[in-house]
């Protein structure tokens, strides 16, 4: 009795532990599934079975009578178009400027040349070719971006940097965030676990970093990248007055002889560009350089009159 009443209370104790992790393998398999029905899901934006290999010549992008709309049903589309029939030609090497009101349709634009949604209606060519024909990675590699809303990857700087090019050496990124002023606050960083500067890690979607420091970031990334086709996307709409003067002279000599997209609320930083697009309602409304847009003295005009005037105390 001595030795069977132990024997049965560690064979009670150890089946009660093998049914427990049972129960935790088939509670975590379960978790798992739920997990890959969300994360593996086929792509909406696929390549189609006969999409080739974008061929870059000039870096020419042409938006041919393009109308779309998110709201889509059955094959049908919405009475409201976020664009409607807008035609863009830009020349390679050219820097062209959209402005215009919030919900005017300029990140739509940047969104479709990205094959992020297909057009309604129309075409977008890169060099006379079709983006609905095309391999995505193919033609996405010689573009850089900086959105507005910079997410990173919970990984190290150096890594996130290197996203742009990933053969890139230390010393290339390094240098590319010098020319980002980024390398200051970048020497400072330390994580959780010790490691510091191009190794510290910035947490999910680089939440350990503030917005302006984000975007310093993704605009290094650009710098490294070295695309022949840049869509800015207010990228210096996080920083202050200073760093966005400074980093402005890096942009500038980066978008020499590239084909530029820029979106912007503030002109001055796009009042030297080569040509202003001005839209609202999803359509273009004026056309022309700076001086020919203040000449117009139409919605550009009074946005520029609007930035340009001193507060009133």
């Amino acid at each position: 009795m001595v030795t069977a009443i132990p024997l049965v209370w560690q064979i009670a104790n150890m089946s009660g532990w093998v049914a427990n992790n049972l129960s935790a393998i088939f509670e975590n398999i379960g978790t798992v599934q739920d997990g890959m029905r969300s994360v593996d899901r086929p792509r909406i934006m696929g390549d189609t079975p006969t999409a080739k290999p974008f061929v870059f010549k000039a870096g020419c992008i042409d938006f041919d009578d393009v109308s779309f709309s998110y709201h889509q049903q059955d094959g049908t589309t919405d009475e409201i178009k976020h664009i409607d029939h807008v035609s863009i030609t830009i020349a390679p090497g050219e820097r062209v400027a959209i402005v215009g009101p919030s919900g005017s349709g300029k990140s739509t634009l940047v969104s479709l040349l990205l094959r992020f949604f297909d057009v309604n209606e129309g075409r977008i060519l890169i060099d006379g070719q079709d983006v609905r024909d095309l391999q995505q990675e193919s033609f996405r590699q010689f573009i850089g971006v900086v959105s507005q809303d910079t997410s990173l990857l919970h990984r190290s700087i150096l890594d996130n940097v290197r996203y742009g090019r990933q053969s890139a050496t230390r010393e290339e990124v390094e240098e590319a965030l010098r020319k980002a002023r980024a390398d200051a606050f970048v020497l400072d960083l330390v994580d959780s676990y010790g490691r510091v500067g191009l190794d510290a890690q910035v947490g999910e979607r680089g939440i350990k970093l503030s917005g302006g420091q984000r975007q310093r970031i993704a605009i290094a990334r650009v710098f490294l990248k070295n695309a022949p086709i840049l869509i800015l996307d207010e990228a210096t709409s996080a920083l202050d007055s200073v760093t966005e003067q400074e980093i402005q002279h890096e942009l500038d000599a980066l978008m020499a002889g590239r084909t530029v997209i820029s979106i912007a609320h503030r002109i001055s930083t796009i009042a030297h560009f080569d040509r202003i697009i001005v839209m609202a309602n999803g359509q273009v409304t004026e056309m022309g350089n700076h001086q020919q847009l203040l000449q117009a003295n139409g919605h550009y005009a009074e946005l520029w009159a609007r930035q340009s005037k001193p507060m009133n105390r």
